[in-house]
């Protein structure tokens, strides 16, 4: 994700070398600061979107689910009125239902982990962030007092060394991303003998729906 990699490379950044080559060293490290907390923003964004589409999902599913089971009650209905096309028709539209059910179930297992992953990367910058405003302000400080003492001409002052503690490096670290991209579900269309077999399977599964659901109505009775 493009968004994740500009956070990644404003967090590997060596301030340091900025530092050293900035004319306003105190500048550049409150825009390098302003960007990431722009970045921020940006991350928190992507988790709300993230959330609502696990919630949508789920939503759906359960739908789906219900519609389910409401086309297996009208099957009960269609046996108990001696109707055994319609309830066969019904126990279709059933099966349907609960295959459908089971793809947004695995999208919305798919949704929910990429919505974890990008809240556990929101943490991580807001930490980083955290980290970068405290040892920015140390070396601005440090950048500040330098300066001073060049001004009233203490040669000595060996400035790298100085400000060598203030070092940023802790800032570099991975933003630990999985691919947030939800993936594409397709069913392969197999020849003619497969598309056969398929539906006598089909046939089968409904006929043995058809059974059960007959001997519990009689069970009933």
């Amino acid at each position: 994700m493009a968004l994740l990699e500009r956070v990644s490379t404003l967090i590997r950044a060596n301030l340091n070398d900025l530092i050293a080559r900035a004319e306003d060293p105190e500048k550049l490290i409150k825009q390098v600061i302003l960007d990431m907390e722009n970045q921020l923003i940006q991350v928190k964004t992507q988790v709300a979107v993230a959330l609502a589409d696990q919630h949508m999902l789920e939503k759906k599913r359960k739908e789906i689910e219900q519609k389910a089971a409401e086309w297996m009650q009208k099957a009960e209905l269609a046996l108990d009125k001696e109707k055994d096309d319609l309830a066969r028709a019904a126990l279709e539209r059933s099966v349907a239902h609960q295959k459908m059910a089971e793809n947004f179930k695995e999208q919305e297992a798919d949704q929910k982990a990429q919505a974890e992953t990008m809240r556990s990367s929101l943490k991580r910058l807001g930490e980083k962030l955290a980290e970068a405003h405290t040892k920015c302000d140390l070396l601005a400080a440090q950048h500040r007092r330098a300066r001073g003492l060049s001004k009233a001409g203490d040669a000595h002052i060996e400035f790298e060394k100085q400000t060598r503690s203030a070092s940023l490096d802790n800032l570099e670290g991975e933003i630990v991303h999985s691919d947030a991209a939800s993936r594409a579900k397709a069913e392969l269309i197999g020849d003619d003998v497969e598309d056969k077999f398929a539906s006598m399977e089909r046939e089968d599964q409904i006929g043995r729906l058809l059974s059960e659901l007959k001997a519990r109505r009689r069970l009933k009775s």
